[in-house]
Protein backbone atom coordinates (compact mmCIF):
# COMPACT_ATOMS: atom_id res chain seq x y z
CA UNK A 1 0.00 0.00 0.00
CA UNK A 2 2.32 2.52 0.88
CA UNK A 3 5.12 1.60 -1.99
CA UNK A 4 1.59 2.34 -4.11
CA UNK A 5 0.89 5.78 -2.70
CA UNK A 6 5.02 6.60 -3.34
CA UNK A 7 4.25 5.91 -6.72
CA UNK A 8 1.54 7.31 -7.52
CA UNK A 9 2.85 10.55 -5.72
CA UNK A 10 6.35 10.26 -7.82
CA UNK A 11 3.85 9.75 -11.01
CA UNK A 12 2.34 12.92 -10.04
CA UNK A 13 5.27 15.08 -9.60
CA UNK A 14 6.29 14.21 -12.80
CA UNK A 15 3.15 14.91 -14.64
CA UNK A 16 3.29 18.07 -12.86
CA UNK A 17 6.53 19.02 -14.23
CA UNK A 18 6.01 18.24 -17.79
CA UNK A 19 2.96 20.01 -17.40
CA UNK A 20 4.97 23.33 -16.28
CA UNK A 21 7.95 22.69 -18.68
CA UNK A 22 4.97 22.55 -22.03
CA UNK A 23 3.37 25.47 -20.53
CA UNK A 24 6.33 27.81 -20.30
CA UNK A 25 7.57 26.17 -23.30
CA UNK A 26 4.50 27.23 -25.04
CA UNK A 27 4.20 30.78 -23.82
CA UNK A 28 6.89 31.45 -26.20
CA UNK A 29 5.49 29.96 -29.21
CA UNK A 30 2.97 32.06 -30.99
CA UNK A 31 0.55 32.68 -30.99
CA UNK A 32 -0.33 33.99 -27.17
CA UNK A 33 -3.92 34.26 -26.43
CA UNK A 34 -3.96 37.51 -25.51
CA UNK A 35 -7.68 37.41 -24.79
CA UNK A 36 -8.07 34.46 -23.07
CA UNK A 37 -4.49 35.60 -21.01
CA UNK A 38 -6.51 39.57 -20.27
CA UNK A 39 -9.95 37.58 -19.40
CA UNK A 40 -7.88 35.65 -16.58
CA UNK A 41 -5.98 38.56 -15.47
CA UNK A 42 -9.77 40.15 -14.87
CA UNK A 43 -11.43 37.48 -13.20
CA UNK A 44 -7.97 36.33 -10.72
CA UNK A 45 -6.81 39.85 -10.19
CA UNK A 46 -9.52 42.58 -9.89
CA UNK A 47 -12.71 40.03 -9.25
CA UNK A 48 -10.06 38.71 -6.22
CA UNK A 49 -9.11 42.07 -5.19
CA UNK A 50 -11.80 43.16 -2.46
CA UNK A 51 -11.71 39.28 -0.41
CA UNK A 52 -7.81 39.98 -0.23
CA UNK A 53 -8.23 43.51 0.53
CA UNK A 54 -10.49 42.59 3.06
CA UNK A 55 -8.34 39.46 4.66
CA UNK A 56 -5.53 41.87 4.87
CA UNK A 57 -7.00 45.07 6.25
CA UNK A 58 -8.29 42.83 9.17
CA UNK A 59 -5.03 40.86 9.70
CA UNK A 60 -2.98 44.16 9.73
CA UNK A 61 -5.57 45.14 12.25
CA UNK A 62 -5.62 41.85 14.42
CA UNK A 63 -1.35 42.51 14.42
CA UNK A 64 -1.75 46.25 15.57
CA UNK A 65 -3.89 45.29 18.45
CA UNK A 66 -1.59 42.28 19.65
CA UNK A 67 1.57 43.31 19.25
CA UNK A 68 0.39 46.72 21.20
CA UNK A 69 -0.92 45.11 23.96
CA UNK A 70 1.78 42.83 24.35
CA UNK A 71 4.50 45.31 24.26
CA UNK A 72 2.57 47.27 26.78
CA UNK A 73 2.56 44.34 28.99
CA UNK A 74 6.35 44.25 28.99
CA UNK A 75 7.34 47.76 28.31
CA UNK A 76 4.40 49.48 29.78
CA UNK A 77 3.71 51.55 26.03
CA UNK A 78 3.18 50.30 22.42
CA UNK A 79 6.47 49.94 20.99
CA UNK A 80 7.69 49.59 17.18
CA UNK A 81 3.87 48.60 16.30
CA UNK A 82 4.12 50.04 13.08
CA UNK A 83 7.55 47.90 12.23
CA UNK A 84 6.01 44.88 13.77
CA UNK A 85 2.92 44.67 11.46
CA UNK A 86 5.02 46.20 8.09
CA UNK A 87 7.30 43.38 8.21
CA UNK A 88 5.35 40.58 8.98
CA UNK A 89 2.91 41.46 6.18
CA UNK A 90 5.50 42.34 3.88
CA UNK A 91 7.74 39.48 4.37
CA UNK A 92 5.07 36.20 5.40
CA UNK A 93 1.66 37.57 5.70
CA UNK A 94 1.12 39.49 2.27
CA UNK A 95 2.30 36.44 0.04
CA UNK A 96 0.71 33.51 2.26
CA UNK A 97 -2.09 34.56 3.00
CA UNK A 98 -3.31 36.01 -0.74
CA UNK A 99 -2.50 32.76 -2.07
CA UNK A 100 -4.48 30.92 0.91
CA UNK A 101 -7.58 33.47 -0.45
CA UNK A 102 -6.67 33.00 -4.20
CA UNK A 103 -6.93 29.31 -4.03
CA UNK A 104 -9.89 28.80 -2.11
CA UNK A 105 -10.97 31.15 -4.58
CA UNK A 106 -9.20 30.39 -8.32
CA UNK A 107 -7.61 26.85 -7.74
CA UNK A 108 -11.02 25.31 -7.15
CA UNK A 109 -12.30 27.32 -9.93
CA UNK A 110 -9.39 26.40 -12.11
CA UNK A 111 -9.65 22.52 -11.36
CA UNK A 112 -13.65 22.44 -11.48
CA UNK A 113 -13.36 23.90 -15.00
CA UNK A 114 -10.94 21.83 -16.24
CA UNK A 115 -12.26 18.98 -14.71
CA UNK A 116 -15.70 19.76 -16.15
CA UNK A 117 -14.60 19.74 -19.76
CA UNK A 118 -12.32 16.69 -19.33
CA UNK A 119 -15.25 14.50 -18.06
CA UNK A 120 -17.72 16.30 -20.41
CA UNK A 121 -14.66 15.42 -23.20
CA UNK A 122 -14.06 19.02 -23.99
CA UNK A 123 -10.31 18.68 -24.08
CA UNK A 124 -10.71 15.90 -26.25
CA UNK A 125 -12.45 17.64 -28.71
CA UNK A 126 -9.62 20.71 -28.79
CA UNK A 127 -7.26 18.01 -29.76
CA UNK A 128 -9.34 17.04 -32.84
CA UNK A 129 -10.06 20.61 -33.57
CA UNK A 130 -6.09 20.42 -33.92
CA UNK A 131 -5.95 23.18 -30.86
CA UNK A 132 -3.41 22.25 -28.05
CA UNK A 133 -5.49 22.34 -24.52
CA UNK A 134 -1.88 23.10 -22.54
CA UNK A 135 -1.82 26.50 -24.98
CA UNK A 136 -5.20 27.33 -24.92
CA UNK A 137 -6.71 26.42 -21.46
CA UNK A 138 -3.26 26.12 -19.37
CA UNK A 139 -1.21 29.27 -20.61
CA UNK A 140 -3.85 32.14 -19.95
CA UNK A 141 -4.14 30.75 -16.26
CA UNK A 142 -0.55 30.12 -15.35
CA UNK A 143 0.33 33.67 -16.70
CA UNK A 144 -2.31 35.30 -14.97
CA UNK A 145 -1.48 33.74 -11.56
CA UNK A 146 2.29 34.73 -11.90
CA UNK A 147 1.41 38.42 -12.95
CA UNK A 148 -1.42 39.39 -10.89
CA UNK A 149 -1.14 37.26 -7.77
CA UNK A 150 2.23 39.17 -6.87
CA UNK A 151 0.23 42.46 -7.62
CA UNK A 152 -2.44 41.15 -5.32
CA UNK A 153 -0.01 40.72 -3.05
CA UNK A 154 1.53 44.48 -2.92
CA UNK A 155 -1.99 45.96 -2.53
CA UNK A 156 -2.72 43.23 0.03
CA UNK A 157 0.83 44.14 2.26
CA UNK A 158 -0.42 48.37 1.47
CA UNK A 159 -3.65 47.97 3.09
CA UNK A 160 -2.81 45.59 5.61
CA UNK A 161 -0.54 48.28 6.97
CA UNK A 162 -2.87 50.65 7.00
CA UNK A 163 -5.33 48.90 9.11
CA UNK A 164 -2.80 48.50 11.61
CA UNK A 165 -2.18 52.11 11.33
CA UNK A 166 -5.77 52.54 11.93
CA UNK A 167 -5.94 50.45 15.38
CA UNK A 168 -2.46 51.35 16.04
CA UNK A 169 -3.66 55.35 15.75
CA UNK A 170 -7.52 54.90 17.34
CA UNK A 171 -7.26 52.35 19.80
CA UNK A 172 -3.98 52.26 20.63
CA UNK A 173 -3.03 56.02 20.80
CA UNK A 174 0.43 55.55 18.50
CA UNK A 175 0.96 59.09 16.80
CA UNK A 176 0.77 58.90 13.16
CA UNK A 177 4.30 60.42 12.47
CA UNK A 178 5.76 57.43 14.87
CA UNK A 179 3.67 54.70 13.51
CA UNK A 180 4.62 55.99 9.94
CA UNK A 181 8.29 56.25 10.73
CA UNK A 182 8.22 52.77 12.93
CA UNK A 183 7.07 51.13 9.70
CA UNK A 184 9.29 52.75 6.77
CA UNK A 185 12.39 53.45 8.77
CA UNK A 186 13.88 49.69 9.15
CA UNK A 187 12.18 48.89 6.02
CA UNK A 188 14.74 47.63 2.94
CA UNK A 189 14.28 46.49 -0.93
CA UNK A 190 14.94 43.26 -0.12
CA UNK A 191 12.58 43.08 2.53
CA UNK A 192 9.65 44.32 0.09
CA UNK A 193 11.76 41.37 -2.80
CA UNK A 194 11.40 38.86 -0.10
CA UNK A 195 7.73 39.00 -0.05
CA UNK A 196 7.73 39.90 -3.80
CA UNK A 197 9.29 36.72 -4.98
CA UNK A 198 7.21 34.32 -2.46
CA UNK A 199 4.17 35.49 -4.24
CA UNK A 200 5.29 34.65 -7.47
CA UNK A 201 6.54 31.28 -6.51
CA UNK A 202 3.12 30.22 -4.73
CA UNK A 203 1.32 32.04 -7.78
CA UNK A 204 2.91 29.43 -10.47
CA UNK A 205 2.62 26.69 -7.82
CA UNK A 206 -1.01 27.54 -7.23
CA UNK A 207 -1.56 27.29 -11.02
CA UNK A 208 0.49 24.27 -11.96
CA UNK A 209 -1.03 22.03 -9.30
CA UNK A 210 -4.94 23.47 -10.48
CA UNK A 211 -4.76 22.71 -13.84
CA UNK A 212 -2.67 19.49 -13.42
CA UNK A 213 -6.03 18.31 -11.30
CA UNK A 214 -8.26 19.67 -13.86
CA UNK A 215 -6.58 18.06 -16.72
CA UNK A 216 -6.36 14.18 -14.68
CA UNK A 217 -10.01 14.59 -13.83
CA UNK A 218 -12.57 11.76 -14.39
CA UNK A 219 -15.47 10.26 -13.08
CA UNK A 220 -17.50 12.51 -13.94
CA UNK A 221 -19.88 15.25 -11.33
CA UNK A 222 -18.41 13.02 -8.40
CA UNK A 223 -14.67 12.95 -10.16
CA UNK A 224 -14.74 17.09 -10.15
CA UNK A 225 -15.80 17.12 -6.82
CA UNK A 226 -12.75 14.79 -5.50
CA UNK A 227 -10.26 16.25 -8.03
CA UNK A 228 -11.13 20.04 -6.65
CA UNK A 229 -10.97 19.65 -3.15
CA UNK A 230 -7.37 17.75 -3.95
CA UNK A 231 -6.79 20.33 -5.67
CA UNK A 232 -7.35 22.86 -2.87
CA UNK A 233 -5.68 20.93 0.17
CA UNK A 234 -2.91 20.17 -1.77
CA UNK A 235 -2.33 23.92 -2.51
CA UNK A 236 -2.76 24.64 0.78
CA UNK A 237 -0.17 22.14 2.06
CA UNK A 238 2.22 22.79 -0.79
CA UNK A 239 1.73 26.62 -0.44
CA UNK A 240 3.03 26.31 3.66
CA UNK A 241 5.52 23.86 3.16
CA UNK A 242 7.77 25.79 0.89
CA UNK A 243 7.08 29.05 2.66
CA UNK A 244 9.67 27.60 5.46
CA UNK A 245 12.34 26.29 2.15
CA UNK A 246 12.05 29.74 0.32
CA UNK A 247 11.71 31.91 3.58
CA UNK A 248 15.48 30.35 4.40
CA UNK A 249 16.55 30.22 0.77
CA UNK A 250 16.07 33.54 0.42
CA UNK A 251 17.60 34.48 3.82
CA UNK A 252 20.60 32.42 2.54
CA UNK A 253 21.44 34.68 -0.65
CA UNK A 254 20.55 37.47 1.54
CA UNK A 255 17.04 38.57 0.73
CA UNK A 256 15.63 39.50 3.42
Amino acid sequence: MLKNKIINLLNDLAKIALLFERTVRSIFQPPLEVKNIIYQMVEIGANSFPVTALTSFFTGMVLSLQSGYSSMSVFNEPLYVGTIVTFSLVKELGPVLTAVVITGRIGAAITAELGTMKVTEQIDALYTLGTNPVKYLSVPRFVACISMIPILTVLSDVIGVLGGFFVANLKLGIPSTVYWADSLDYLRVNDFLHGLIKSIFFGGLLAIVSIHKGFECSGGAEGVGKSTTSSVVTILVLILISDYFLSALLVAFGIG
